[in-house]
């Protein structure tokens, strides 16, 4: 999570590479397709308005049991223990403030406690270790950048926790929540994050990842999927399909919301019409070339 100003570069725009030559139609990442399926009206105030958002706890708890972990396996692999990680973690935090130093303010005499939060950090990276064994583990990549670009030109990129590449070339895709994992309603929507990982590592790499793997720390349960062509066929649809409705939206100006039980949580609330609020008016976009619509990544 990061608290970067609205009009700053994201990291998908700052390493994604030219593509020379192709009249590119746009750039969409796992986390903002999820966005305007949730809600277009969010879609817009993260990706057009580029809006600032408080962080919560939740947010800055995850980042900071991501980054531990990806430095877990900086370590050599017995050095991998609980108690190494449970090291780790207020360095981490102090290394992210020192990066990000407006984090602090969050924890003011109205906000968390530092030492509550920084307790319930460790107990999710305590519940890691009952779902693997970093020791006997050697990820191919961490923190990847991916992206591709489909035939119908809309590039689509984001990043991947971890990556881990068998001895035979099998791939499986990793991913980290520090959340609870969804019900069994739920999971086709969980799944989609990494089927559009597992779409951009079958077009750049030209191999199906074998195994597709949501490891959830808020109870200590992993989801595992299989994918097959069929599956990362009907996620480029799917996400093509997404990316044409968004073009419609923003042709049309409409960008209605769309309430939820994830409303509660919504940092825009002030400013949504189905709370009483009113949307700023659409940012300016004479000169927009319209090639890359800007999307943040996970």
């Amino acid at each position: 999570m990061s608290t970067t100003h609205p009009s700053a570069a994201s990291p998908a725009e700052v390493r994604s590479t030219a593509v020379d030559g192709v009249d590119v139609l746009g750039a969409l990442s796992p986390s903002r397709a999820s966005d305007f399926m949730s809600c277009p009206l969010v879609y817009r105030f993260r990706t057009i308005d580029r809006l600032p958002e408080e962080p919560s706890a939740d947010a800055l708890r995850g980042t900071l049991v991501h980054k531990v972990l990806e430095d877990l396996f900086d370590l050599p692999s017995t050095a991998r223990t609980p108690d190494r990680a449970r090291d780790l973690l207020v360095p981490t935090w102090e290394a992210l403030l020192e990066a990000e130093p407006e984090l602090a303010a969050f924890f003011t005499d109205e906000g968390p406690d530092i030492a509550e939060w920084l307790a319930s950090c460790r107990m999710v990276l305590d519940r890691y270790f009952t779902l693997e064994d970093p020791r006997r583990l050697e990820p191919a990549e961490r923190e990847l950048y991916v992206e591709a670009l489909l035939d119908s030109h809309l590039l689509l990129r984001g990043f991947v926790d971890r990556l881990d590449i068998a001895p035979d070339g099998a791939i499986r895709v990793v991913d980290y929540k520090t959340g609870r994992s969804p019900g069994e309603m739920f999971e086709a929507k969980a799944l989609f994050q990494m089927k559009f990982y597992a779409l951009v590592i079958w077009r750049t790499r030209g191999v199906v990842p074998a195994m597709l793997q949501l490891v959830y720390l808020g109870n200590a349960e992993m989801l595992r999927y299989v994918p097959d062509e069929h599956d990362l066929l009907a996620t480029e649809r799917k996400v093509e399909a997404i990316w044409r409705a968004i073009r419609i939206a923003e042709e049309s100006g409409d960008w209605r919301p769309r309430r939820s039980r994830l409303c509660e949580w919504c940092s825009f609330r002030a400013l949504c019409p189905e709370f009483g609020g009113t949307p700023p008016p659409l940012p300016d976009r004479t000169g927009d070339s319209g090639e890359l619509t800007p999307a943040d990544v996970d």
